[in-house]
C-alpha cells in the first residue's frame, strides 16, 4: 500500500502561483508513475499531469500546458505540482495518484492509489 498526502493548496488571486506537494509513505515512489488529477464542484475528475518513474518523461493536459510543471524527488518520496499563471477555472480539489503504469493517464481508467486531495481556490 502507498499512502499519499497532498499539501500546499490554498486561496490565491488569478495570475498567482502555488506549489502542491504529495508526500508518499509505505513504499518508495520510485516504483510508480505519479500524477495529479483535479475535480471542480459539479464536474468530473480531470487529468492534470503525470510523470514517469525517473522523472524523464512528463505528460500534461492541454488546459495546463505551459503553466503547470510536475516534478518528483524520489529520495524524498515526494511529487510536486508547480502551478503558475493560475486562473479561476483552475479552482478544484487536487488529488495525487500513484500508479504502476505511465500509459493511459488521460483516459478514464482506474489508478492504484489516491490521496485525499487539497483544495485550490483561485479568485478573480
Amino acid at each position: 500500500q502507498v499512502q499519499l498526502v497532498e499539501t500546499g493548496g490554498g486561496l490565491v488571486q488569478a495570475g498567482g502561483s502555488l506549489r502542491l506537494s504529495c508526500a508518499a509513505s509505505g513504499r518508495p515512489i520510485s516504483s510508480y508513475a505519479m500524477g495529479w488529477f483535479r475535480q471542480a464542484p459539479g464536474k468530473e475528475r480531470e487529468f492534470v499531469a503525470a510523470i514517469d518513474w525517473s522523472g524523464g518523461r512528463t505528460y500534461d493536459a492541454d488546459s495546463v500546458k505551459g503553466r503547470f510543471t510536475i516534478s518528483r524527488d524520489n529520495a524524498k518520496n515526494t511529487v510536486y505540482l508547480q502551478m503558475n499563471s493560475l486562473k479561476p477555472e483552475d479552482t478544484a480539489v487536487y488529488y495525487c495518484i500513484a500508479d504502476g503504469s505511465f500509459t493511459g493517464w488521460g483516459t478514464g481508467r482506474r489508478f492504484d492509489f489516491w490521496g485525499q486531495g487539497t483544495q485550490v481556490t483561485v479568485s478573480s
